[in-house]
């Protein structure tokens, strides 16, 4: 079996990525694949990031596998991760690749590797990035010899960017939920028994349509009671504009919000209390939350973009409506407060979260590096 070097962000780093990247680190080391997991020691400063921190010591477990060795923005201390690197001699190295902050450092490391390098393709380029961030991303996916991407809908562009380059697809596992009081957890939120609450949750970003979904959530007929759960830390600006929105009468009593970073400790609490999960997003390559949110046996209301519309199967384990539209996405909510449908779509998202794991995720990049690494051997190199 080749061995892979996973380069990318963990404890105590917060965030979907250093979770996925982890549980991925987790899954390479039980199957015996991992030749070493490097991670940073700092990621960027705090002027660069718009958040209020980006670190939650509870965010995902710290491996013991686990060599911070870098500062993803200090170029000085990449010679020390490159060094570790040669020592642990990997067959391939596999970066997940998510935004240009982190650009510099992987394409150092794909333009020296002396192996195969496979980038994990959470967003083939930052959500609502620059025409700056955009070619950023070309220029260092561009330096990989395959892609591991979690819909065919990041698939297709990568192939239409990178024709040739081997991509495989594998979705984001779901997360096993822990074990939280549902009656407990409603009372927190002084949820009625009759109340439908439908879950938002995660890191709020325009791309995400919070604002379309506010607008539905308004429109709400009377009847069955509907409140939504909000919770997350808004991007930049976004924060006073949504607190506004919030406090507004038509919302007065629909929503319950936390509008900041949620601890890992609290996380379980909205997810328990949920009857299912909502995911406004005006465009989308794929969505942790409704990885997370399926796990849960949440039924999803998605918008029908990008990997949404891959995850969310309609009738089955959610309800897909078009991007953008308030009044198509109030309908949908109010159908969601049918408890047959409801009981029905929960189904068929505890039958979804059981289809992909970890160890099923680790096994499709071993495949793909085992083709790379055949691929670039002397005697197929020279034809």
């Amino acid at each position: 079996m080749q061995t892979i070097a996973l380069v990318g962000p963990s404890w105590p780093l917060r965030g979907g990525i250093a979770r996925t990247t982890t549980a991925l680190a987790a899954a390479l080391s039980e199957r015996g694949s991992m030749a070493g997991f490097f991670v940073p020691i700092r990621q960027y400063p705090g002027a660069l990031y718009p958040g209020q921190r980006d670190t939650d010591p509870d965010a995902c477990p710290r491996l013991t596998e686990a060599q911070p060795c870098y500062h993803v923005l200090e170029p000085w201390t990449w010679r020390r991760l490159r060094r570790r690197l040669r020592e642990a001699g990997p067959d391939a190295l596999a970066l997940p690749y998510w935004t240009a902050a982190w650009a510099p450092l992987f394409w150092s490391l794909a333009h020296s590797a002396e192996v195969p390098v496979v980038a994990i393709v959470h967003n083939p380029t930052d959500h609502d990035g620059s025409w700056r961030a955009r070619w950023i991303a070309r220029q260092t996916l561009g330096k990989c010899s395959g892609f591991l991407c979690h819909a065919r809908h990041v698939a297709g562009i990568l192939g239409r960017q990178f024709p040739g380059t081997a991509a495989v697809v594998h979705p984001l596992p779901p997360e096993s939920p822990r074990l939280e009081d549902r009656e407990a957890a409603r009372a927190r939120f002084r949820l009625g028994r009759d109340t439908v609450a439908v879950l938002c949750f995660g890191l709020i970003r325009p791309y995400k349509g919070v604002d379309v979904l506010l607008e539905a959530v308004a429109r709400l007929p009377a009847g069955p009671p509907i409140v939504l759960l909000l919770a997350g830390e808004p991007w930049g600006e976004l924060a006073e504009r949504l607190r506004r929105r919030v406090s507004e009468a038509d919302l007065i009593g629909r929503v319950v919000a936390r509008l900041e970073w949620v601890p890992e400790a609290d996380v379980p609490a909205w997810f328990a209390a949920a009857d299912a999960a909502v995911l406004p997003y005006r465009s989308a390559t794929g969505s942790a939350v409704a990885a997370q949110a399926l796990g849960w046996g949440l039924p999803l209301v998605g918008s029908a973009v990008g990997g949404i519309a891959e995850v969310v199967e309609e009738g089955v384990n959610g309800l897909l409506v078009p991007p953008e539209e308030p009044g198509a996405l109030a309908a949908a909510l109010t159908r969601i407060t049918d408890a047959t449908l409801r009981a029905r779509l929960a189904d068929g998202a505890r039958a979804a979260s059981r289809r992909w794991n970890w160890a099923s995720y680790a096994e499709v990049l071993e495949e793909l590096v085992a083709r790379l690494v055949a691929a670039s051997a002397p005697g197929q190199r020279d034809g």
